[in-house]
Order: structure tokens, then C-alpha cells, then sequence
């Protein structure tokens, strides 16, 4: 009944946790550091804590600002990457594997063998799709790139594609590891990739759009969610314009061109999979934002994707969005405006954009009170719990965000999952973190359960080590040190301190 009821108080305290965060530790103390730490990783590590006391702050910032090439992965997470169908293979001929699967299926006339074979084929999907999340995952516990991996995510969800329209989960991986080579470069290299990737062309209809039967899809979302932002200062007549100008741009899945006349043969362009047909393309002059563009062709999505990305509308809204995901759901507006002018003043370099918002008073003052979503919850939880120890499934992961609602490449809707607290603070949330703590706190929880063994191989927490003593127990609330104390077992002081209102702040 005891632990029933210490249960009970602690789900009562993590569902009021939304307005308790922990209290502030002071300045540049371990605690403190362990904090930024938190804000600018997916979740601070002994490791980590100890190399940032040894180099400093502007020196560690630095490092992670620019990477150099394919941060190494710990070998027995890399062997798991380098397994990979999506690793592998490059995206078109992996497309185009699945194609003709899918069209095999599809031509079979006996109904058994046709549904069998077609229920094959979305496994093999689903199993693409899976690898994608698996290498997300790895990358956010083990790379030492961990500000690049915390902006591979958030460019993910800014540009946003869901994995169950069409064929996209062949393309996910693909699609992340694109947006992750280019995550702290300049947002003109950023846009001008999903706009020329198939999987947004595809979940956003473009393939759909030509001259004379316009759809509208991809060029709202581009102006509304992609750059300008709503109230930005564009217009519907904006939207429309927009979409001639993205006319014939699309998807090829085969290795043939289509039949086109003599005149229009220089206008064709293909990349990959990516197309651009002369043949579907408005050829008029179109004005986007009070600026003629001529028609031209392909060179004219060059032209509006410079406009765009250098708009001092895109570079608010962008800011902003940066701002929200890594210091407040209301991010102040003086920093919000310091950030958008080092964005003008860069070209929009990221890195830059990234380093005035981590250097200034708002960001410090704001630390240990942003509320963890999910994915930050289950990884830094995962990262806390087994350190350096890689875990060999992430299974158990992947389905905890499917339970928490946040899963890799599942938001349907184009704007991406919410970055605020509202959105993940409820009752029924915070039960559901309850019982992943628990999960991982008395044991493997099924990280260490290799595909052909029967039994997971075992692996207990250890999270009473340095990061523990230097950077949490001093910051933690009296009543999580209370209820720390009562704990009966190694399994029960690990759950409530996973569980804990202060675990769910970064």
C-alpha cells in the first residue's frame, strides 16, 4: 500500500508538473551547466558535463557549431546504422525495388496470393521506415554532433512530410539524412532540398501541379509554414502565383523520360527522382510578392526560393520557431528580433542564428523551465539511464513515442508535432511517462533484446553516477528528494527520479 500510495502522489505531482518547474540552479555551477547541457543535446551525459567544465562553454559551442563530416558513432551502434536496407542503397534504386514489388503484387489475378503478396509489400515499407526511426534514434543517444542531431529533428518537423502518404516511408531516411547534412548551413540550402525532394513533392501533391490544372498544396504550406509565416505579408493571389511558378515540378520513379518536343528538351531537368517536366510548366510572368518573375522555366524556382529564404518575414518566423523549440514557448521578442537580424545579416546562417540565441541572457534565464516532448523525455531518460552502454533495440523507443503521441514521421498534417507544453502536459501523458520510467528503471525494458535471442541480455540502469551527484541531485525539488529517499529498491529510487516533475524540464 505504501508504494501504491507514493506512486499515487507522484503521478498526482507530475500531472500539476506544467506550472512546477524545478528552481533555478545558480549561475555556471555544475548544475547550471548540466542544464544547458540538457537544452543543447538530447540530454547531458557524465561524458558530456565533464568535457564542457575541461573546454568551456564558447569552446564546446563551438565544436558542435561545426562538425567535421560524419560524427563516429560508437562502434556497436554504427555496426547497427551500417545494416541498414536504407544505409545501404541509394534512394532510386531502393524506390525503385519497391516498385516493382509493388507492381508484381498488384498484377497477381489469384485474390490470396495478391493480397499476401501486397500485405508484403507494406511490410517491406513499414520496415524502412522503422530503420529510418532506428538511425534517428542511435544518432540522438550516441553522436557526439548532439546540436546537429537536436536540429535534424527540428528541421524534420519544420519541414514536415508523414511517412503513410503513398510510397513515403521508402523515403523518410533519405529525406532526414539530407536535412541532417545540411542542419546548421545556411536555410536557402535547407529550403532549396525539400523543395527538390521527392518525398515533399509527393506528400505535398506537386507531382499534382501543371499548367492549366494548378494545386495549391505545396506552395501554401511553403509560404505559411516554410518560410514567410502566417501574417508574413503574403496574399492568396501570393499563394497562386506561387504555384504556377512550381508548375512541372515532380516525381519520376522510373529510369525513362517523358516524350517531349524538340523546343522543350533543354527545358528538362532531373535529379535523382526529382523532375521538372517543360511540358506541365506556366510559362507566363507571374508577380510573387510585388516582384515580377519571369517565365522561364526551371530557373524560376531559384529565384523565388532566394526570395523567400532572404525575407525579413521568414527570418522572424524561422527565429521564432527556433526560439520556441529551444528557450520558451513564448520566446521574448527582443531575442526573437537579435536573432532575425543575425539571420540578415548572415544569409540566414544557422550556426550564427544559433549562436546569438545560446549567447544571450534569455536563453540562460530560461533554463531547467522548458518542458521536455516526448521524444526529448524518452531519449535523454534513455541516455541518463545507460550512459555509453548502446542499447541494441529501439523498439521499446519507438513504441513508447507512438504511445506518447510524437512518433518518428507520424504527424499527419504538414505544420509538424507542437513545440509548446500544453501540448504534452496532460494527466494522461504523464501517466504514460510514468510507466516508461518504470520501464526503464528496473531494467532493460527491452533495449538490450537482439532479434533471434529469446531473452533480453542484461543491463541495469546506472543512474546514480558523476552526472547524477554534479549536475541533478542539487537542483532537485525537496519533494523529489523526499520521495528519492523512500525509495525501497535501486528499481524504485530509479523510476521516481525518471518520473520526477524535474526530469520533465530541460
Amino acid at each position: 500500500m505504501r508504494n501504491l500510495a507514493l506512486n499515487t502522489a507522484l503521478l498526482l505531482g507530475l500531472a500539476g508538473c506544467a506550472s512546477m518547474p524545478p528552481p533555478a540552479a545558480p549561475a555556471h555551477a555544475p548544475a547550471q551547466d548540466a542544464l544547458w547541457l540538457d537544452r543543447l543535446t538530447w540530454g547531458a551525459s557524465s561524458a558530456d558535463l565533464a568535457a564542457l567544465r575541461s573546454q568551456g562553454r564558447a569552446a564546446w559551442l563551438d565544436a558542435q557549431l561545426q562538425p567535421t563530416g560524419t560524427a563516429p558513432l560508437p562502434e556497436a551502434a554504427r555496426a547497427q546504422v551500417q545494416a541498414f536496407s536504407i544505409t545501404q542503397q541509394d534512394l532510386p534504386p531502393l524506390v525503385q525495388a519497391m516498385e516493382a514489388q509493388r507492381k508484381a503484387a498488384d498484377a497477381l489475378t489469384d485474390d490470396a496470393a495478391k493480397a499476401e503478396a501486397q500485405k508484403n509489400y507494406q511490410q517491406a515499407l513499414t520496415k524502412l521506415a522503422r530503420e529510418a526511426s532506428a538511425r534517428q534514434l542511435l544518432n540522438a543517444l550516441y553522436s557526439p554532433s548532439q546540436v546537429r542531431e537536436q536540429m535534424t529533428w527540428f528541421w524534420f518537423n519544420h519541414f514536415n512530410i508523414h511517412q503513410y502518404k503513398a510510397n513515403l516511408r521508402v523515403m523518410v531516411g533519405d529525406y532526414e539524412q539530407g536535412l541532417r547534412e545540411r542542419s546548421l548551413g545556411r536555410f536557402r540550402d535547407l529550403l532549396g532540398y525539400t523543395a527538390h525532394h521527392p518525398a515533399m513533392l509527393r506528400y505535398l501533391d506537386n507531382e499534382q501541379n501543371a499548367a492549366n490544372r494548378i494545386n495549391e498544396n505545396y506552395a501554401r504550406e511553403l509560404l505559411e509554414l516554410h518560410t514567410l509565416g502566417i501574417g508574413g505579408g503574403y496574399s492568396q493571389r501570393d499563394v497562386q502565383e506561387l504555384a504556377r511558378v512550381l508548375t512541372g515540378l515532380g516525381v519520376n520513379l522510373t529510369d525513362s523520360k517523358p516524350k517531349l518536343k524538340p523546343a522543350q528538351e533543354a527545358q528538362y531537368h532531373r535529379t535523382g527522382l526529382m523532375e521538372f517536366n517543360p511540358a506541365r510548366h506556366d510559362f507566363g510572368d507571374k508577380t510573387l510578392l510585388g516582384i515580377t518573375v519571369k517565365g522561364r522555366g526551371y530557373a524560376e524556382l531559384d529565384q523565388v526560393l532566394d526570395l523567400l529564404a532572404r525575407h525579413p518575414s521568414t527570418a522572424r518566423f524561422v527565429s521564432r520557431k527556433l526560439a520556441q523549440y529551444f528557450v520558451a514557448d513564448e520566446p521574448p521578442p527582443a531575442l526573437v528580433e537579435r536573432m532575425a537580424e543575425r539571420w540578415q545579416q548572415t544569409d540566414g546562417s544557422i550556426a550564427e542564428v544559433l549562436r546569438a540565441m545560446v549567447g544571450s541572457p534569455e536563453f540562460e534565464a530560461s533554463l531547467g523551465r522548458k518542458f521536455k516532448d516526448p521524444t526529448h523525455y524518452v531519449v535523454s531518460a534513455v541516455r541518463l539511464a545507460y550512459a555509453d552502454k548502446v542499447v541494441l533495440n529501439t523498439g521499446p523507443m519507438i513504441g513508447w513515442l507512438y504511445r506518447l503521441g510524437q512518433a518518428p514521421y507520424n504527424r499527419q498534417t504538414p505544420d509538424g508535432y507542437p513545440l509548446d507544453e500544453s501540448a504534452w502536459a496532460g494527466p494522461g501523458q504523464m501517466t504514460t511517462r510514468f510507466e516508461i520510467a518504470r520501464a526503464i528503471g528496473s531494467g532493460s525494458a527491452g533495449l538490450f533484446k537482439v532479434e533471434g535471442e529469446a531473452k533480453d541480455r542484461p543491463a541495469f540502469p546506472q543512474i546514480a553516477q558523476p552526472l547524477y551527484y554534479d549536475g541533478i541531485a542539487p537542483r532537485l525539488a525537496s519533494a523529489t528528494q523526499q520521495a528519492l529517499t523512500q525509495a525501497t529498491s535501486p528499481q524504485e529510487w530509479n523510476t521516481y527520479l525518471l518520473a520526477s516533475p524535474d526530469f520533465m524540464y530541460r
